[in-house]
């Protein structure tokens, strides 16, 4: 793999540029067990995007609470337009002009727009907040967007989306320097994606350094000027965007060829047989619906089979697999398991009948980020069981050294606090947990997103195997590519209705999804 893109490798020890707003040198922080990062540098740039790159667990997210003073740094240093600074805590990086707009909306859902957006700096008369002077000065920060919007209207009635617009006005009261964007578009759909985007390029072109982070290789190049890439905690190089291929940016982010890159895109995709007519579902739900989630539909599930979901945000994906598994109970309908009538009034009445699911919502619907990777993968079988019938420990641990070892999850510490791991890894001991209560049916709402793309292969290829052994598998992605490469079916979802089932073959594309999406008159295959 050449470095001839590389614009800055390890230990170049080239003095900064003139343009430069921020410059790390040498970060190293290291955690109980672990060096998180060692001796990286990161140089942002007036007016320009600069994208952070790596595997989850890289050291992206370390690196970015290092610069906001969220991390102490152990060895290295930090400069802010030439001026050498340690900061003890966000406030302090926010005063040196340095905002973040998390992947979760770090604002307050229950307050209104324009409390969100000049929180902190509101304007005054006195001792006394003017309200009208400062809804006019959230409003103005907001049109700085383009963003019309009741700034009265509370927070929570808004979407992702515009609630992100909000974080970033509420960056630019505080003139910001340096704007962090860390998944920012990981629950935004392709118009909203666009218009965070529009918003980007202004402030670039207004002079703010912006650091881009992002699993979607496709918004990386679209978007970014320069990027660095990390692997393992270190620094691999600065590129020029439009200098390195994309191949080769991934070869750099897991260490491997383009060629054994390939093979491991190629070994994603299976080619698994669909279903006879002859066999017995394992479920089958008639008219099942449920009011203000998802219209009644009907579909059956066979063994061995992945049946895609896809959809816009919001079109009843998510919904429509709940009911399958008795996390939520539907108003109407009727489901069968092995032929035969089932109520599934809980998750842990599914559960008992081998039913699983993973929440797209790892945060508050799956992790306990308070327990260790042991205790977390232990959740669900130990639920199943009883709490009186304890797992023995010697019988827990090699369940979990099996799934620490088939998922790749690292670090391979079982007694690890699952909040320390990054995020790809946090989704693949969520896996765990499921796979270890043996699933005759497992329901995977978004696994990768917010994940890596070495991440992303070994799940879809665990995935594609669990599947060729006999698991019946439902699969949620925003990506429709993604869908695509996986299923054998698509079920396709709009407006909380089934609109089309569409058998996946050669000539299915993208285009056709997309079709069915917008068009109801597409007939079910």
């Amino acid at each position: 793999m050449s470095d001839t893109t590389n614009t800055r490798a390890p230990g170049d020890p080239a003095a900064p540029p003139p343009d430069a707003v921020v410059r790390m040198t040498g970060i190293t922080i290291t955690f109980p067990g672990v060096k998180a990062l060692d001796g990286v540098d990161l140089v942002l740039r007036r007016g320009e995007v600069h994208a952070l790159m790596g595997e989850n667990g890289a050291g992206k997210s370390t690196l970015i609470k290092a610069l906001t003073g969220v991390h102490r740094i152990d060895h290295g240093g930090i400069a802010v337009e030439g001026r050498e600074v340690r900061f003890s805590g966000p406030s302090q990086a926010q005063a040196a002009g340095i905002s973040t707009v998390y992947q979760e909306v770090n604002l307050c859902a229950n307050l209104t727009v324009a409390e969100n957006v000049m929180l902190g700096h509101e304007v005054r008369r006195g001792p006394f907040i003017d309200w009208p002077a400062t809804r006019r000065a959230a409003r103005g920060f907001l049109q700085r967007l383009n963003l019309d919007v009741d700034v009265r209207s509370q927070l929570s009635s808004h979407s992702i989306a515009v609630q992100q617009l909000c974080a970033i006005a509420r960056a630019l009261v505080v003139d910001a320097k340096v704007l962090v964007l860390d998944e920012p578009t990981s629950s935004l759909d392709r118009a909203e994606v666009a218009e965070l985007f529009r918003v980007v390029r202004r402030l670039r072109d207004e002079g703010v350094a912006i650091l881009f982070v992002s699993h979607f290789l496709e918004q990386v190049y679209d978007l970014s000027d320069r990027m660095t890439v990390l692997r393992n905690g270190r620094f691999v190089g600065e590129f020029v965007t439009t200098d390195l291929p994309r191949r080769e940016l991934v070869g750099h982010m897991i260490g491997r060829s383009g060629a054994a890159l390939a093979g491991i895109e190629e070994q994603a995709k299976r080619s698994i047989t669909p279903h006879s007519p002859r066999e017995t579902p394992l479920m089958t739900a008639l008219g099942v619906g449920r009011d203000g989630a998802v219209e009644p539909f009907d579909l059956s599930l066979y063994p061995g089979e992945i049946v895609g979901l896809a959809g816009l945000l919001g079109s009843g994906r998510s919904e429509l697999a709940r009911l399958l598994v008795g996390a939520d109970r539907p108003d109407r309908g009727e489901l069968s398991l092995d032929e035969r009538p089932v109520r599934l009034p809980t998750p842990l009445a599914a559960l008992r009948r081998h039913l699983a699911m993973s929440s797209e919502d790892r945060k508050k619907e799956g992790i306990i980020g308070d327990l260790t990777v042991r205790e977390n993968i232990a959740l669900a079988l130990q639920a199943g069981r009883g709490p009186w019938r304890r797992i023995p420990r010697r019988e827990l641990d090699e369940i979990v050294q099996k799934y620490v070892v088939v998922l790749n999850i690292n670090p391979p510490n079982p007694n690890a606090l699952i909040r320390n791991l990054s995020g790809g890894n946090q989704q693949k001991v969520l896996l765990a947990r499921w796979l270890a209560t043996a699933p005759r049916l497992l329901v995977l709402d978004e696994p990768t997103r917010g994940i890596d793309i070495g991440a992303k292969t070994e799940i879809q290829r665990l995935v594609a195997d669990l599947a060729a052994d006999g698991m019946s598998i439902v699969f949620i992605s925003s990506e429709l590519e993604e869908v695509l490469r996986l299923s054998q079916r698509v079920v396709v979802m709009r407006d909380r209705r089934k609109v089309a089932e569409i058998t996946n073959d050669a000539s299915v594309t993208t285009d056709t999804v997309l079709e069915a999406i917008a068009n109801s008159e597409v007939r079910a295959s």
